[in-house]
C-alpha cells in the first residue's frame, strides 16, 4: 500500500518544507485539491455539505493554489514523490488548456502526475470560465479519451460530440501515459471510473463501513465493464483512527493507495509562530511515517 500526504488546507508557505520531508520519509506522494476561487456570493450547493444550508466547511479566505503550478514547483525539489489531484475539475476548463498544462507538467515532473478528475459542483466557477455546467459530466466522459489522444505525441486529432480537434502536435508530450483516476461516489462517477479510468479516487473521507460499501459498488461497476481483472488503482481516505490492522483490511479489499492527513494530529498551540506550526506538522508527518508508512511498505 502507498501513502499520500494531503496538502489540502495546509498553509501554502509550508508546501515546500512538507514536500521535502515526505520525500525523505518514504511517502509515495502528495495529494492536492482544486478550486479556481471562492465566490463571495455562493448559490451552488456543495455536494458533500454537512449542514442543510449546503455551504462548504472551509473559510472563504481558503487558498486553492493551482494544482499544476504547485506540482511543477514541488517536483523540482523532490525526486520520488508522485502528485495526485483530488480532484482536478477538468470540465471547468477547456480541453486544450487541460491537455497542455497537465501534459507539460507530467513531462517536466518525469511522469509523476496522477490526474484525479471530477465534474465539480460550483456553478459559479463554470460561469466565469465560459464552460457549460449542465453538460460537465458528458464532457468529462469525452475529455478523458481526448486527453489520452492529445498526449500520445506526434500528429494527433480527436473527433467527438463536444470536442473536435483537427490534426495537431502538442509538445512536449509525456513519455508515459498519465494515469487518470475517476473521482466521486455517485452512480455516474462510479460508472466513469470503472469504464474510462485507470483507477478510482475517493470523494472526501469515509468511515470504514462507508468505505466498504463504496468498494463493493465500485467492484460491481468494474465487473459490469468487464474490467475486474485489470490492473486498477484505488485511492481511499478514511476518517478513522489510523492503525496497521485497518490499513491491512483495506489492502485486502483492493485499496492500493491511502490518502492521509497527519497534519490533522499536529499539536499547534494558540498563538504559535509559523516556525512552530510547520515544526508540529513535520513531527506529525514523521510519526505517521514511522508507525504506518514504513510498516505497510515493508509488509
Amino acid at each position: 500500500m502507498r501513502f499520500h500526504h494531503a496538502l489540502t488546507f495546509v498553509p501554502v508557505e509550508e508546501f515546500t518544507t512538507l514536500a521535502r520531508t515526505c520525500d525523505e520519509l518514504g511517502y509515495a506522494g502528495l495529494y492536492l485539491s482544486d478550486h479556481l476561487f471562492n465566490p463571495a456570493e455562493l448559490e451552488s450547493h456543495y455536494t458533500y455539505a454537512k449542514d442543510d444550508d449546503g455551504a462548504p466547511s472551509w473559510e472563504k479566505s481558503t487558498a486553492w493554489p493551482d494544482p499544476m503550478c504547485t506540482i511543477a514547483s514541488l517536483a523540482a525539489i523532490t525526486s520520488q514523490l508522485t502528485f495526485t489531484t483530488g480532484v482536478y475539475i477538468a470540465p471547468v476548463r477547456d480541453l486544450i488548456t487541460v491537455a497542455k498544462t497537465v501534459g507539460t507538467t507530467a513531462a517536466f515532473s518525469a511522469n509523476r502526475v496522477r490526474l484525479g478528475v471530477g465534474v465539480g459542483w460550483c456553478k459559479e466557477e463554470f460561469d466565469q470560465t465560459g464552460q457549460d455546467f449542465a453538460t460537465r459530466g458528458k464532457r468529462l466522459d469525452e475529455m478523458i479519451p481526448a486527453l489520452r489522444a492529445l498526449w500520445s505525441g506526434g500528429w494527433v486529432e480527436y473527433h467527438g460530440t463536444y470536442y473536435d480537434v483537427p490534426p495537431c502536435q502538442m509538445n512536449p508530450s509525456p513519455s508515459e501515459p498519465v494515469p487518470i483516476l475517476g473521482g466521486g461516489h455517485s452512480a455516474p462517477a462510479f460508472r466513469r471510473a470503472a469504464q474510462l479510468c485507470d483507477g478510482w479516487i475517493a470523494a472526501g473521507a469515509y468511515s470504514e463501513v462507508e468505505a466498504l460499501g463504496h468498494l463493493d459498488t465500485l467492484a460491481e461497476y468494474r465487473r459490469a465493464a468487464g474490467r475486474e481483472h485489470e490492473p486498477y488503482a484505488i485511492y481511499l481516505s478514511l476518517r478513522e483512527r489510523p492503525s496497521v490492522d485497518l490499513y491491512r483490511r483495506m489492502e485486502e479489499r483492493g485499496v492500493t493507495d491511502m490518502i492521509c492527513a497527519p497534519w490533522w494530529f499536529a499539536r499547534i498551540a494558540p498563538g504559535a509562530t509559523a516556525e512552530q506550526a510547520i515544526a508540529a506538522r513535520i513531527q506529525s508527518a514523521t510519526v505517521f511515517a514511522e508507525h504506518y508508512v514504513a510498516k505497510m511498505t515493508d509488509n
